[in-house]
């Protein structure tokens, strides 16, 4: 199994963030309001830091850093931040780079589960909070444009969008 050892301190950096910036994905992709962001980004932190750090594998080891920083209240983002119109491409982008390191110093195994796991983080973010809608009515789980960010997310992570 590769671990923590198997990567450089930038690389391991990128891939601390990466679940942060799936969630991110789709805050981006149809931005609520201040709620809304929280209730998303929490939903990511939860599924990171709760469900994904028992896990025994690669996955699971990031999963218990991005925990530590959390508890340290430090930013797993570091200093990534995208900005105006190209953010759902530096964000696709970075998740790409992310998946390619896991893939080229990790086993297939691990680098399959890696790019699910970030998928996964997106989809938890986008069933955190309801979209549109007045005062609740009409409101959706999921709206389209975060649809469509799954769907890019999927494509360029290589996993099947389920």
């Amino acid at each position: 199994m590769s671990s923590k050892a198997d990567f450089t301190d930038t690389e391991w950096e990128t891939l601390l963030r990466a679940p942060m910036i799936a969630g991110m994905a789709i805050t981006f992709a149809d931005p609520g309001g201040p709620i809304e962001v929280v209730k998303e980004t929490s939903s990511v932190l939860k599924f990171v830091t709760a469900e994904s750090a028992a896990r025994e594998d690669l996955v699971g080891e990031i999963a218990r850093d991005v925990r530590a920083l959390a508890q340290q209240r430090k930013n797993p983002l570091g200093d990534f931040k995208p900005r105006g119109s190209l953010a759902g491409k530096e964000i696709l982008d970075e998740l790409g780079r992310a998946a390619a390191i896991v893939t080229e110093k990790g086993t297939p195994e691990e680098a399959e589960a890696f790019r699910a796991w970030l998928l996964e983080c997106a989809k938890h973010a986008a069933e955190a909070a309801k979209e549109g809608g007045f005062m609740g009515f009409n409101a959706v789980r999921v709206s389209e444009g975060e649809e469509r960010m799954l769907a890019e997310l999927a494509s360029t992570l290589g996993v099947d969008p389920g």
